[in-house]
């Protein structure tokens, strides 16, 4: 009988649906879920709830909660992450120091000032759990929901061999928006995507062997169709192709669309995810302060829910069962999976499960505009993954200023005093840079009338001024 580990189980929506979709899947009767939340409180009421289930379905699982990762993972043939470093006190630095400095995020836990920060913290811990993984569950694959998917990924990827895949469900949702928008039902459209996470795209829509691109593009020139994702479409207009996320977090990702209020109010002016300021963080306090106020899990009938659109139960299933199983993952480039980013950047691309393991595909080259963006992020993505397993304040300076919103919004005295604001409010979830921070970095004064020092002439300038000269006399 397989034995699953959540680590962040006293997240409560998510663990809910994780432990409600295993134990609907094929070939895991019997199986043991490990509950596992330095927030025990948390985690038993996840725990209660998860009993009352089995109870009433008259299921053969077992399920128990610890606030000890090793005893979790004793024994785990499949470790899943859920958790976030720091919570929600972490996170609201990550919103409103930017937000102080001009730098407006919508969600602020993938990319820009705040995903960087969220890397530099979840980092540490990941690698420590895997190397937990390589002396107690060798043999067990990782599972990781833990944001910044793509800095995560790569941070785990430098330090382990153990076997991981990042999970998202942008894909699902975006084929759903894409049925409607096409008129073809989601199961029968063809397609392939690949890119990074949140920024994948959508490279084939077929059906039939029918192109529906064409009638995609018809209709997102219609204002209907335009209002509901303003960002996303006008990136697929510009650039020929549409992507993965929402507008409010893709604005985060791109250089164009946050970075005063004009264009705020342009792209970005509808409700919540469609770009509001703050939009996840406001959801999250919303969802916090009613989880404090009222137990939900006591509330709740114990009947199963239908099995969600999450791709883990379906792994699972596929590498117990031998079903064969397709998503779209998150992977380190290594072999070359998509061959104009990157070998050590985190990809987005096809992957086939079996019995025998995971598969991910060759994709090829991305049309270069694409790979392009893409670039944009792996950048600093592979930065902030280097400095979170260094501890070294300089190159996570060199990742925020190398984030294109920042980039659009700030100089880099004005990103270093964030930066170190940063750092000030977060030192607790960041002891590894203790004695490493990035320097205060003082700006020259020039007194006016300050001439220059002699130096040296480029060759080809100095040609230039003799000429002047000449031409001058």
């Amino acid at each position: 009988m397989a034995k699953i580990a959540i680590i962040g189980a006293g997240s409560m929506v998510f663990s809910t649906t994780l432990t409600n979709d295993i134990l609907q899947t094929p070939g895991l009767e019997g199986s043991t879920v490990a509950l596992m939340d330095p927030a025990l409180e948390k985690t038993k009421s996840v725990e209660n709830y998860v009993n009352k289930v089995i109870k009433k379905n008259n299921l053969s699982h077992k399920v128990f909660a610890t606030a000890d990762k090793k005893e979790a993972i004793q024994g785990a043939d499949y470790v899943i992450t859920t958790f976030q470093i720091g919570g929600m006190e972490a996170y609201k630095y990550d919103y409103e120091i930017p937000m102080k400095y001009g730098v407006d995020q919508c969600l602020g836990q993938c990319v820009g000032p705040g995903g960087v920060f969220r890397g530099l913290r979840t980092i540490p811990v990941l690698v420590e759990l895997i190397h937990d993984m390589e002396a107690i569950c060798p043999n067990a694959i990782l599972l990781n929901y833990v944001n910044p998917m793509c800095t995560c990924s790569i941070g785990m990827g430098m330090s382990s061999e153990i076997p991981f895949v990042g999970l998202c469900h942008g894909i699902q949702t975006t084929l759903d928006l894409i049925s409607g928008y096409v008129g073809v039902k989601k199961d029968e459209i063809d397609f392939l995507a690949a890119g990074i996470n949140h920024m994948a795209w959508f490279l084939k829509l077929e059906k039939d062997g029918q192109d529906l691109y064409p009638i995609f593009r018809e209709n997102i020139e219609k204002p209907e169709y335009y209002i509901n994702d303003k960002v996303r479409i006008e990136v697929a207009r510009h650039f020929g192709y549409f992507m993965t996320e929402s507008t409010g977090h893709l604005s985060e990702y791109l250089y164009w669309f946050r970075k005063n209020r004009d264009l705020l109010d342009t792209y970005c002016d509808q409700p919540a995810f469609g770009g509001a300021s703050g939009a996840y963080y406001k959801y999250c306090c919303e969802m916090a302060k009613k989880y404090e106020e009222v137990d939900i899990l006591s509330l709740e009938s114990g009947q199963l829910e239908p099995r969600s659109i999450d791709y883990c139960s379906y792994i699972i299933e596929a590498l117990e069962t031998g079903k064969p199983f397709r998503l779209n993952g998150n992977v380190i480039n290594h072999q070359g999976y998509i061959s104009n980013l990157p070998r050590e950047a985190c990809v987005e691309v096809p992957i086939y499960v079996d019995k025998s393991g995971l598969h991910p595909l060759h994709v090829g080259r991305l049309p270069s505009q694409l790979a392009a963006l893409n670039r944009s992020n792996v950048t600093l993505q592979m930065l902030a993954a280097e400095a979170a397993l260094t501890g070294d304040g300089e190159l996570a300076f060199a990742a925020v200023a190398m984030d294109p919103l920042t980039s659009a919004v700030l100089g880099l005295q004005e990103t270093r005093e964030m930066v170190r604001e940063l750092f000030e409010a977060e030192a607790r979830w960041l002891p590894h840079f203790e004695g490493k921070l990035p320097r205060k970095v003082d700006l020259v004064d020039v007194p006016q009338g300050t001439a220059g020092v002699d130096v040296p002439l480029d060759p080809a300038l100095a040609v230039a001024n003799r000429f002047g000269k000449l031409a001058s006399d």
